[in-house]
């Protein structure tokens, strides 16, 4: 009879019946601790991908670059895609330098200082784009643990009521809610460790894709810089 006992105490104490013998807010605190553990993985795949997607790009793109190819046939090529990361960058300052040439540019700061600005607004923008969606992870990173925690005090208040309602603190009648309380913590932990691992890994990651992105900037503004010279220079010495 003992061990009969003891395998139904067992089975009443599994991860499935904890969850169904919960109370209505602990199962709802579990529930969003669960889809937000389901949300960080998506986060953390599509993330994954995106800056392997990046990284390849970048080297792809810097070999063509450096590779001696005129800047203008460079241009019409990319100019025809959808360009994200260095390829956008270039696309948007020599689409200023052609705009500005067009229409007679004499200034050569002025010229300078638009094309620094439009890579500047690109640049701000695919960052944006590299680091969305990590404010997620940070928010589940902190508040997952205090959310199970939410979940355990509620639990184990549930298990209090049951050793007063049934005026006995045997074990059999205090474990099933404490059980309940503490699944509700080790979710939250589930949740928020893999949320905070990631979104320390993507930040550094997107740090150094943006990084990445600020030195060719600063590289392809110097070597406008002296074409400019070279374009404007005999201009002005004309008039």
């Amino acid at each position: 009879m003992e061990q009969v006992g003891l395998a139904a105490a067992t089975a009443d104490v599994s991860l499935w019946s904890l969850f169904m013998q919960a109370g209505l807010v602990v199962k709802l605190v579990m529930l969003g601790l669960i889809a937000a553990s389901v949300w960080t993985w998506a986060i953390v795949i599509d993330k994954y991908l995106a800056y392997g997607r990046a990284r390849r790009q970048f080297e792809k793109f810097e070999q063509v670059f450096w590779s001696g190819q005129s800047l203008e046939e460079l241009y019409r090529t990319l100019s025809e895609r959808n360009n994200t990361g260095l390829a956008a960058i270039f696309v948007a300052a020599m689409r200023e330098w052609k705009k500005s040439f067009e229409r007679g540019a004499r200034s050569p700061i002025g010229l300078q200082m638009r094309i620094d600005r439009a890579m500047d607004v690109t640049l701000a923008r695919e960052s944006e784009f590299l680091s969305a969606r990590l404010g997620s992870l940070a928010t589940i990173g902190s508040a997952g643990p205090f959310i199970g925690l939410f979940g355990t005090v509620v639990g184990i208040m549930t298990s209090f009521q049951a050793i007063a309602g049934s005026k006995s603190t045997n074990l059999a009648v205090v474990a099933p809610g404490i059980a309940e309380a503490l699944l509700a913590t080790a979710i939250g932990l589930v949740a928020a460790i893999p949320a905070v691992i990631a979104y320390n890994k993507f930040t550094a990651d997107a740090g150094k894709l943006s990084g990445r992105m600020e030195g060719f900037a600063d590289e392809f503004s110097a070597i406008l810089s002296r074409q400019i010279d070279e374009k404007l220079q005999p201009r002005q010495a004309a008039q």
